[in-house]
């Protein structure tokens, strides 16, 4: 049965508060049913046992649906104290052991507890070690997804093997791979056509233009070089004309 709303409040009084949150003080019922109508709302009575009864001007949806989540929050709470089952047998396949354990870890992730029982007959109580290397399995698995704990190791008791497993307060974090570093920034590579420094204390040539003609350099006249030959005449006059002497026949060879 829900809270008494609206109308169905009968009493002399209330303390009423607003849908803001804030105290409009004590009044009579019918005045805070007006109140809250006028604003489109319910008064909703949240506290009978107080003196005098609490009313709050809500939406009577809205509170429901908050009323609701409250009690799923606590019936999830009081169901994590429940234990589940699982049965085995020695002899479970591999397939069918797999999906068992599926279901297990799935359980101890919601926080349940589990008793796993394997169960033997006839014969099957001379060989235990195979339900023990199936519960091996199982811890393995729960070790590996790291979402449970063996709370007490596998017994037997009478012609089953039975071990309780609890869920992990503490999740195992797995270790995450290292990352990669980050590559360095790569050095650009120096351009033919880009300026040359020039080094200190030594003088650059600048470079031709491309389209202008190479010109090869026009050498000098070499200067003659004269000495005097102590006669007021130069050498370079003296070896002119010794050189026209020789250039010009003479007449003992032209009559020969």
């Amino acid at each position: 049965m829900g809270p008494r709303i609206n109308d169905r409040i009968r009493v002399r009084e209330v303390r009423v508060i607003d849908d803001a949150g804030e105290q409009l003080g004590v009044m009579a019922p019918r005045d805070a049913v007006d109140i809250a109508r006028s604003r489109g709302l319910d008064l909703i009575e949240v506290a009978p046992n107080a003196n005098p009864p609490v009313c709050r001007i809500m939406d009577y949806g809205k509170y429901k649906y908050e009323q609701g989540k409250r009690e799923r929050e606590a019936a999830k709470k009081q169901r994590q104290s429940e234990m589940k089952g699982m049965t085995l047998r020695p002899g479970t396949d591999d397939h069918d052991l797999d999906f068992k354990i599926k279901n297990v870890v799935k359980f101890l992730a919601d926080g349940d507890k589990v008793k796993v029982t394997v169960r033997f007959k006839s014969r099957e109580m001379s060989h235990p070690e195979f339900a023990q290397a199936a519960l091996q399995k199982i811890v393995v698995a729960i070790s590996e997804a790291a979402v449970g704990i063996v709370e007490r190791h596998p017994l037997m008791e009478g012609r089953q093997m039975i071990m309780i497993l609890a869920p992990s307060r503490e999740g195992v974090k797995k270790p995450t791979a290292p990352s990669p570093p980050a590559p360095k920034p790569a050095t650009p590579a120096a351009s033919a056509s880009a300026p040359v420094a020039p080094v200190q204390g030594t003088a650059t040539a600048e470079a031709p233009a491309a389209d202008a003609p190479a010109v090869a350099p026009t050498p000098a006249p070499a200067a003659p070089e004269t000495a005097s030959n102590g006669n007021g005449s130069s050498s370079s006059d003296t070896t002119s004309v010794k050189e026209t002497e020789a250039a010009t026949p003479t007449p003992a060879a032209t009559a020969a």
